[in-house]
């Protein structure tokens, strides 16, 4: 994790500096957005280069623009073209410091982890580092610690292991347990782990809504079995982008066409089950980004996790939609979200996603406090 305060200095070539964080100024008032939601949506991004070589391709970020308001993203730390630079403790956006560093931990593929100060976990229980199919997974460049699990014995283990890791050692706090994972591609075998997830849970004194990120969950039968064995429960969509999805993605999340995914989601809600999805922006061009946004509002329970996209190769950085490269961008996505999802009445989680579109605000409204 990288901990960032913001703050204002000229160097010896802050007149470079200025013009850039100038021009990040203009743009949040042309959209009528705080600069620092502009500047963390700018490091998401163009990533960071560094000179410290120890750093790995992914790392985990904390961005604080205030001691109350701490913010833990994900960005590329070897991007020798990213106008932000990391030296020693400090982060310049083209020589002016605009942020400090506290620590760096390397983004692995790991058992599990804990988010939203204790209160929620990620599971990654079937070896998601060997998920190698979509061109824009940068699983690939993760070192692996996240052996296959196997069911019972092996969730057992691997939950003991998190209560142990836990800040306070009570896996009780958990009110939202997300299991991550590509790697279950039959919808038999992910509907077996997650009747085998939640009496696991339950001998772990856990509670909590289980989330489940995947494509493979289609069947009316599978809802069925979810509502009356898993639930509390979320599914969580991985819908990625609606354009060129034979061409970026593996078959078995490639097969979902955009206009199958309002009645997938329609008939997961009306087997009781909470409904969301993921997407990736930057991969789209905006008429396709808001035609499916607006065609899937209205079947979501969740606010949905949008997450900039993060091109860690050169590879990567030609699957963009060609105005994506700009950071105006991003932000007219931004806007055309919230104009989307206003009739839903939901608002993003900050815990919930590492490279948001929002930070300190959304649709002109503050953001609730809490752990990023």
């Amino acid at each position: 994790m990288l901990h960032l305060s913001m703050r204002r200095s000229i160097s010896s070539d802050g007149a470079v500096g200025t013009d850039r964080l100038r021009h990040l100024e203009q743009a949040a008032l042309r959209h009528g957005v705080p600069v620092e939601d502009v500047l963390l949506i700018a490091v998401n991004l163009y990533g960071i280069t560094s000179d410290q070589d120890r750093h790995r391709a992914r790392v985990n970020l904390r961005l604080v623009r205030r001691p109350d308001a701490p913010w833990q993203i994900i960005v590329p730390l070897n991007q020798p073209a990213s106008p932000f630079r990391l030296r020693s403790d400090e982060l310049s956006l083209n020589g002016e410091v605009v942020a400090h560093v506290g620590r760096i931990d390397a983004d692995e593929a790991v058992g599990g982890y804990f988010r939203n100060d204790g209160r929620a976990a990620t599971l990654n229980p079937n070896a998601r580092s060997r998920c190698v199919g979509c061109g824009w997974c940068p699983n690939t460049l993760e070192a692996a610690a996240d052996p296959r699990m196997q069911e019972d014995q092996g969730l057992d283990a691997l939950l003991h292991a998190l209560g142990e890791q836990h800040p306070r050692r009570s896996l009780a706090e958990l009110t939202e347990v997300t299991v991550s994972t590509g790697c279950f591609e039959r919808e038999e075998a992910a509907v077996a782990h997650l009747t085998a997830l939640r009496p696991a849970l339950e001998r772990a004194g856990v509670k909590a809504r289980i989330g489940f990120l995947t494509s493979v969950l289609r069947s009316d039968e599978a809802f069925e079995t979810i509502a009356s064995q898993v639930s509390p429960f979320v599914l969580r969509l991985t819908a990625e982008h609606f354009t060129r999805r034979e061409a970026l993605m593996k078959a078995t999340k490639a097969d979902l066409r955009p206009e199958q995914m309002p009645d997938l989601l329609m008939r997961a809600r009306a087997a009781g089950l909470d409904t969301s999805y993921t997407y990736i922006v930057g991969l789209d061009p905006m008429e396709d980004l808001m035609d499916g946004v607006n065609a899937l509002a209205g079947e979501v329970t969740a606010f949905p996790n949008f997450q900039v996209f993060q091109a860690h190769t050169v590879m990567m950085q030609g699957m963009r939609t060609p105005s994506a490269e700009s950071l105006e961008y991003y932000l007219q996505a931004r806007t055309a979200i919230e104009q989307a999802m206003a009739a839903t009445g939901l608002r993003p989680v900050g815990w919930e996603c590492y490279r948001p579109l929002w930070y300190f605000t959304y649709a002109g409204e503050d953001l609730v406090d809490g752990p990023r």
